[in-house]
């Protein structure tokens, strides 16, 4: 199926679950903040959140520096 990842196309497995998905992008969970679809999910809900066509998931990291 094809999602959106932060504005790019993406193809995914049928009923990837979003825990699934940052795991694949090595997305660190601390840190993190994801929308899906304008919507916040949040950490507690990412292993149960299953992904559905055409979502757009927004993936934003903390920087740290100065």
């Amino acid at each position: 199926m094809n999602i959106k990842v932060n504005d790019k196309e993406m193809q995914v497995a049928d009923g990837l679950k979003l825990a699934q998905l940052l795991a694949q992008l090595q997305v660190p969970e601390k840190g993190t903040a994801v929308a899906i679809n304008d919507t916040l999910a949040k950490k507690d809900t990412w292993a149960e959140r299953q992904l559905l066509p055409g979502d757009n998931v927004l993936i934003i990291s903390a920087a740290y520096g100065g």
